[in-house]
């Protein structure tokens, strides 16, 4: 599967950005999807995922409330809605690919393929 990820930015305290992902190659249907996250000088953070079917979604507690995760098979798309962003979300969030169990998903180590990547920069 490649991953191709946008809509990354700049923007203010309690703004909103939309991420895609979008997907090719392999059969878009039959994989978790997941976004992650990555600040200078950190490590890779889960944000959310999303089964297969986008029928069971999870995210870390720090964007519940705040962060949606969705998919759409017939597009081979899954998007990454940000609201009420604050300056701690500053990062750069990766999309990914798992055919594990949904157990392991909050997990880098679960998935099989990554997107490059964008950066999305919150500013107070």
């Amino acid at each position: 599967v490649q991953l191709q990820a946008s809509g990354g930015g700049l923007v203010q305290a309690g703004g909103s950005l939309r991420l895609s992902c979008a997907a090719s190659g392999r059969t878009f249907s039959n994989y978790g999807m997941g976004w992650f996250r990555q600040a200078p000088g950190k490590e890779r953070e889960f944000v959310a995922t999303i089964t297969s079917t986008g029928g069971t979604t999870v995210s870390t507690d720090s964007v519940k409330e705040r962060f949606t995760i969705s998919r759409d098979n017939a597009k081979n798309t899954v998007d990454l809605q940000m609201n009420s962003l604050k300056p701690e979300d500053t990062a750069v969030y990766y999309c990914a690919a798992s055919a594990r169990p949904a157990t392991y998903r909050r997990f880098h180590w679960a998935y099989d393929y990554w997107g490059q990547g964008t950066q999305v920069t919150v500013s107070s």
